[in-house]
This record gives C-alpha cells, structure tokens and sequence, in this order.
C-alpha cells in the first residue's frame, strides 16, 4: 500500500472541487466506472464511457463540484473517499448543497491510475458494503 494511492484520490477531488471535470489522465484507458445507487446506476468501460456518462449526469447542474471530505486507504490498493456534491440543478434551480447529498466512491488503483471507480449516492451504503459504519 502507498500514500501515492491516496495522493492520486485527493488531486482527483480537488479539480473536481474546482468544478474541473476535464482531466482524465488518472483513469487507466479501460477503467471499469460504476454508478452503484441513485437515479442512474450502471456499469461502463473506458475512459470515453466514464467521461460520457459524467458528462450527461453533470450537465443538468451549474457549477457542479464534487469534493473530497476524508480519504481512507484500504487493503488491496483502494482508496475510499467519503464525498459530496454541490451545484445548482439546471432546470428545478434546487440548491444540491442543500439536500446533504453525502457519497462516496472506492478508487482501485494500480501504478498511480485508477482501474475501477465505484460512486455511492449514499455514503452508508458504501460503509455497508466495505463492512464499516460511519
């Protein structure tokens, strides 16, 4: 395991954090990207298939950011990221900060690029699923 992994998780959020959605260089070219709850899960392959899909989830909101709010690494070289997502929806006005969408993902990394990314809506059922509690 290596602090490298975590330090790959935290620069990932903190573009994301800015609203900079436009670098993919930390995806491995077939990472496996995977929306495991909410309105839209699914399973797709590719840094092209990632960036599609997260373009078509980001477009319905202004100033999309999603930032990184406690970085844990874990066996088997993943790094759980507890998240949350502000932004303003595009055609409801809804104030996303106000609904305390607090998620996660798991990033499994391997040489400093990410293999698979798995996002939580809800941040209790990823601790469910790694066997932990908030």
């Amino acid at each position: 395991m290596s602090q490298d992994n975590v330090e790959v998780a935290r620069q990932i959020y903190e573009s994301w954090g800015r609203g900079d959605f436009s670098s993919l260089e930390w995806a491995d070219p077939e990472i496996e990207y995977v929306i495991v709850d909410g309105p839209e899960p699914g399973r797709w392959t590719g840094r092209a298939a990632m960036a599609q899909t997260m373009r078509s989830i980001l477009d319905t909101w202004e100033n999309a950011r999603i930032e990184g709010d406690e970085y844990t690494e874990l066996e088997n070289e993943r790094v759980l990221v507890l998240n949350h997502l502000s932004g303003r929806g595009k055609t409801s006005g809804l104030d996303v900060g106000h609904m305390k969408r607090n998620g996660a993902a798991i990033l499994h990394l391997r040489a400093g690029r990410v293999t698979r990314y798995v996002s939580y809506n809800d941040r209790d059922r990823a601790l469910a699923d790694l066997g932990q509690q908030e």
